[in-house]
């Protein structure tokens, strides 16, 4: 049986993307990577932290004197359980409204075009 992905709020990414980028950080290591992108009070990220490990977002490895903090999901788990998500809160499901609805607001390269048709055959093809 397939375990649960965690939900994961806007605030939490922030952190989640630091962990996954850089692998595992202190929790100080958190609030310097995130010091120069948000206006968050280092507490405030602690309570992040807290809150991902009590989701099992977030794993810790006691080092003594310190924590230190890594992914216990994977980036890209992550974000095909909020695409799918996305897809049935906004378009009930149904997915042929929602790429057009990004493809038409998208500037892609004739490289993308192709990588999506590429994708869109093997989908036919079985």
């Amino acid at each position: 049986m397939k375990k649960e992905l965690p939900k994961i709020a806007d605030s939490e990414w922030r952190v989640m993307q630091v962990l996954w980028e850089r692998g595992p950080q202190t929790a100080n290591d958190v609030v310097n990577a995130l010091s120069s992108g948000v206006k968050w009070k280092p507490r405030t990220i602690k309570t992040l932290i807290s809150r991902l490990v009590k989701k099992g977002a977030i794993k810790v490895t006691d080092e003594g004197y310190r924590y230190r903090y890594s992914a216990a999901v994977k980036e890209s788990a992550c974000i095909r359980s909020e695409t799918k998500s996305f897809v049935r809160r906004v378009y009930k499901g149904a997915m042929t409204p929602a790429l057009a609805a990004f493809l038409e607001d998208a500037d892609l390269s004739v490289e993308e075009i192709d990588e999506l048709q590429e994708i869109l055959d093997q989908k036919k093809g079985g």
